[in-house]
């Protein structure tokens, strides 16, 4: 009964077969690899951009914040949510590889609005030489509240973004686990509703290690590349990497994974309603119940993981996270534990 991460799961079993696969032989380093470029290509056909440039990373801190480097200056502000990812959990490395100082925008449910980005963006920028300029807006779906934003959502946001002439950041550490939970491609999730880079996770939902970075601005890989490798994360044998997000992206396994966990984060959704919890919403693999004073110390004890987070007075509340390895024996022995 894990339900503290996704990270805490194994690794599919055709990610492992791959990485065996590569270890075969010898094979071009730094990126060259033959299976770098079969990822580009698959890249470009799923996301339907024919242009675009990926890169592969080892974590998802690394992708975040090269990518954002990328697009801002030292002097910029990265307009985020208050609590996304890259503000509370990436010991400032956004702001350490790029200098660029993260503005926190406030909204509900994890969410950004457009009338907070808009009063974000009218009071930042306008204090010429003496102050921070604006320089990018970073998104999260999903959410780090587990919500998922549509793709008209950030269209909308990017679009006020972009008339301030700012780019658009995208962590997508879970993009596989909102993709799957509407009728939206990968298309018109990203570049086709503005956003310019798009950090797209593969080690919280059953590779081993391996984060790409999707660059839909082609101008601008060259530089991501040096900063790749000014900051320590070019590997040598890419080939590893390579052949994992090979793997994940091939026949739709990334998309079976997600959709795994998302089952089994909805069974346990329903469960918990059904026992008596309050369960907001949040239709991927991540949840954030309440429930009443001692069901910690039950569920505890009869050998649950996960983390216990601040609650009302009288309550208790929870994260809990469905990995694609997560069974429906795991849900059940939960809920009756409860």
């Amino acid at each position: 009964m894990r339900f503290a991460s996704d990270n805490t799961s194994g690794a599919a079993p055709e990610i492992m077969a791959a990485i065996v696969k590569a270890n075969e032989g010898y094979e071009r380093s730094y990126g060259a690899d033959a299976a770098m470029g079969r990822v580009t290509a698959l890249v470009r056909e799923i996301f339907e951009a024919p242009e675009a440039v990926v890169h592969l990373v080892a974590t998802g801190t690394a992708a975040n914040a090269l990518a954002i480097a990328t697009h801002v200056q030292p002097w910029d502000a990265v307009f985020c949510h208050q609590h996304a990812h890259i503000a509370e959990d990436e010991c400032n490395a956004p702001e350490f590889y790029s200098g660029a100082k993260l503005v926190l925008v406030p909204g509900d449910h994890g969410k950004i609005t457009p009338e907070t980005l808009s009063a974000a963006l009218a009071t930042t920028g306008d204090s010429g030489v003496h102050g921070v300029q604006r320089g990018m807006l970073s998104l999260t779906t999903v959410t780090e509240a587990g919500t998922v934003y549509t793709a008209s959502e950030i269209a909308t946001l990017a679009a006020l973004a972009k008339a301030k002439g700012l780019p658009c950041h995208l962590d997508g550490a879970r993009f596989a686990n909102a993709l799957v939970t509407g009728n939206a491609s990968p298309a018109e999730l990203t570049w086709r509703a503005g956003v310019d880079v798009l950090s797209l996770g593969g080690t919280k939902n059953g590779c081993l290690g391996v984060e790409a970075v999707i660059l839909f601005n082609p101008a601008r890989a060259w530089e991501f590349e040096l900063r790749r490798k000014r900051g320590g994360h070019l590997s040598s044998k890419n080939r590893f990497l390579s052949a994992q997000m090979e793997a994940y992206l091939t026949d739709g396994l990334w998309l079976r994974l997600a959709a795994r966990a998302n089952a089994m984060g909805q069974r346990l959704a329903r469960g918990l309603k059904d026992r008596g919890a309050t369960v907001p919403d949040a239709p991927a693999n991540m949840l954030f119940p309440e429930w009443a004073i001692g069901q910690h110390e039950r569920l505890e004890t009869a050998g649950a993981h996960y983390y216990r987070l601040p609650a009302p007075e009288g309550r208790e509340r929870a994260r809990l996270v469905a990995s694609w390895s997560t069974t429906e024996t795991d849900v059940d022995r939960f809920l009756d534990a409860f």
